[in-house]
Formats: structure tokens, sequence, C-alpha cells
């Protein structure tokens, strides 16, 4: 069993991490500034299109999209990597280029060009938009409703805390076309043009407004069949997909790197900020708090990095074919990374006391943020759940160790 990195993923974080470290870093002070005054985003389109293109300069674009379309095609491992070192900042910012994975795993080759290319291009954006305010966390019960007429579907209903959804030209779309079906083929999936007619509202939040969260109102918002990813009520199917490869490594991903982040500064302070004549880093309820952060840490970074191993492994990030075992191990991620950067987050303004609370603080900026993590793409609760019926039922064995080429795998 070998736990070190290749020669090529190591190559890539430290590049990665120097991007941030010389590009976004020193523009916290500013986002911050800009925050304060009642700029949510801190950065402005322009600004972050132009830092994707620096990074595009050095050879980072579409990173998860297949390379017949122009992307780099990385692997779930490379990928959780890759956003560690973007979560080491709180700067708004992701590589140019990225697509919802359901979109090359569903789309038809035309849908492809008119929709996942233009996107790989930097030309369009999407937003995926499963979520409404009676359904968080049952989608299977959505109100959102998809009838057909002809050869178009008109669609009705509102949904909730969308990412992206104030600037997405087009919405990844679940309705509900077969109520008696629920989730077993009662739910649909389909390319919404904003020009369809659907229009999107702001949602004020706690956290920052990087991903400008927002309802979206469609109201007899007509949409042609061609338009219908995959096929008439496949859409749960779709959703969990893209649910469970964000709870696997991008969300835990997040947490690790912004976890690893804080607790750095929290070093730092500790070794430099004296009390009562000694550091601080002498006080031992000071050096508990920064043993149990980098142990938290630790674990969570292996809990991500198998099930970002395990979907490479199954392939499940090409095909969207999750394993029962992948998706009781995502679960587990995303519950314990969560949980943990909120732990550290804590401590960390703990240790720096009034001045982490200042807005003047990155800690204060980032405990805001955090927060939500531990709701969105599974609450705790539902995690937690989820977890004890696969161990109660016997779906998943307690210890087993997953086989690479496992045959359980689910459609």
């Amino acid at each position: 069993m070998d736990f070190r990195l290749t020669d090529e993923q190591r190559m890539v974080q430290e590049t990665v991490r120097n991007f941030v470290e010389k590009e976004l870093m020193p523009l916290e002070n500013e986002v911050l500034r800009r925050e304060r005054e009642g700029d949510r985003r801190g950065l402005s389109e322009e600004e972050i299109r132009r830092l994707q293109y620096k990074a595009k300069d050095i050879g980072f674009w579409g990173i998860n999209a297949p390379e017949e379309y122009g992307g780099a095609n990385l692997d779930p491992v490379m990928a959780g990597l890759i956003d560690m070192e973007l979560h080491r900042t709180f700067v708004p910012f992701e590589f140019g280029g990225h697509a919802p994975n359901i979109l090359y795993i569903a789309l038809n080759e035309e849908q492809k060009k008119r929709y996942l290319l233009p996107i790989v291009e930097g030309k369009r954006q999407a937003c995926f938009a499963l979520t409404e305010s009676s359904s968080g966390s049952d989608p299977a019960s959505m109100s959102t409703t998809a009838v057909k007429q002809g050869d178009e579907w008109i669609i009705n209903g509102e949904k909730i805390f969308i990412t992206y959804g104030n600037h997405a030209d087009f919405a990844i779309l679940f309705a509900a076309t077969d109520k008696t079906k629920g989730r077993d083929g009662g739910i649909t999936c389909f390319l919404v043009d904003r020009d369809m007619g659907w229009r999107s509202e702001r949602i004020e939040t706690m956290g920052g407004g990087w991903h400008d969260p927002a309802t979206l109102v469609f109201e007899n918002v007509r949409v042609p069949e061609e338009n219908v990813i995959g096929e008439v009520g496949d859409g749960f199917k779709y959703a969990m997909t893209f649910i469970n490869h964000n709870r696997g490594w991008v969300i835990p991903s997040w947490c690790i790197g912004g976890a690893e982040r804080l607790l750095n500064m929290a070093i730092e302070w500790s070794n430099n900020r004296v009390s009562f004549g000694k550091p601080l880093a002498e006080r031992q309820a000071i050096q508990w708090m920064i043993a149990d952060s980098a142990t938290e840490i630790e674990a969570a970074k292996w809990i991500f990095l198998r099930a970002a191993w395990m979907a490479k492994e199954e392939g499940s990030w090409k095909d969207g074919k999750d394993s029962i075992q992948f998706r009781h191990q995502s679960s587990m991620s995303k519950l314990y990374s969560t949980n943990m950067i909120n732990r550290v987050v804590d401590r960390v303004m703990q240790i720096h006391g009034g001045i982490g609370y200042t807005k003047e603080s990155p800690i204060e900026r980032w405990y805001r943020e955090v927060r939500v993590w531990r709701i969105f793409e599974g609450s705790d609760e539902m995690l937690r759940r989820s977890i004890a019926t696969n161990l109660l039922n016997d779906k998943v064995k307690q210890g087993e160790l997953m086989k690479a080429g496992s045959s359980v795998v689910m459609s």
C-alpha cells in the first residue's frame, strides 16, 4: 500500500499552490474590503476571467472535461488535490471551463456541442437546479413539474439556493414528469436556457457571495423535447451522480484546503502572540487545539482520498455508475470533512481572540462561509441516516476495503 503522491500529482499540486500564493492570496485584503462595502462577490467577473486566463497559460482550464472537448480530463484524485490548493484562500476563483459532471456523462453529441463545448470554451455558465424550499433533503418530492405538450415540455415551479443562479446562461433543471413514480422514473432532467423565460432572484446569506445563490422561477417555460437529458424519468439518477461526486471529493477538498490554511495561521499567531510574558504556543490549552485540528485534518484527508480513489477505480466519474461502497464512502467523507472545518475554524478564531472576530480578519470570513457546507449536498442528519442504513441493512460491510473493479455497481 503506497500512500505517496506520484511525481505528476506532486508537480500539479505545487504548480497550483504557487499560483494561489502568487495570484490569489495577495487579493484577500481587497476582497475583504469590498465585502465590507457591500460587494458580495469580492471580485468582478472581469477580474475573475483575467485570473482564469492566467491559469490557462500554465495549463489549467477545463480540468474535469474530456480531452476531445478541450478539457484536461483529470481524474477525481487529481481534481481533488487541485481543489484543496485552490481553497487555501477564500478569494472567489475556480479554473475556467469547469462543467458539471453530468454534462459530459449524460448529454448526447448534439447537446454537448450546444452546451458542454461553450462551457469548456468559457463562453457559457450553467447552474444545477435541484433544490426546492419544501424538498431540500428529499428531492424526490419536488413540486416543480414538466408537462408534455406536443414536442415541448411546459415547466412550472421554483428552485432555491441555486449556485451561480444569477449568472447562469442555462439551468440543468430537474422536474417531476410523473409524480406517481417519484425517484423511480418520475423525475426528468432538462437543459433550460435563460432566454426560454425563467428568471432569477438573489438570496442574501450569512456567507460570502462567491456562489451567488438564487431562486429560479419557472412560469410556463417551454422547453423543446431535444433538451431532455438522457431518457425521460432518469433525472434522479443524474442528480445523485452529481451530488455523490460533490460529497466524495469536491466539498471535502474545499474543507481540507481551508482547514490547513487556517491551522497554519493559528500556528503562526501562537508562536508570535505573547500573553502574560509567554507566547501562546507555550499554553497547553492552545497546544491541544492545534493538535486536535491537525489530527482531524489528517483523518479527513485520508477519507477524502479514498473516496476519490474509489471513483477513479470504478470509473464512475466518467459513466456515472456509482457503487454502493462509493456512495457510502462519499457520505462519510462529506460528513466528517465539513464538521472538521467547522471545528477547526472555531478553534482558530478562539486562538486569535477578538482580532479573529473582526471583519478585517479572513478567519471571520471563513467562519461564516463554512457553516453552510454542513447543509448543502446532504445535511449532517441525512448523511448519518444514509451511513447507518447502509450498515444496519448489511448493504456495506464495516471494515471491508473496496476492491478495485468491484462488480457492485448501481445504475
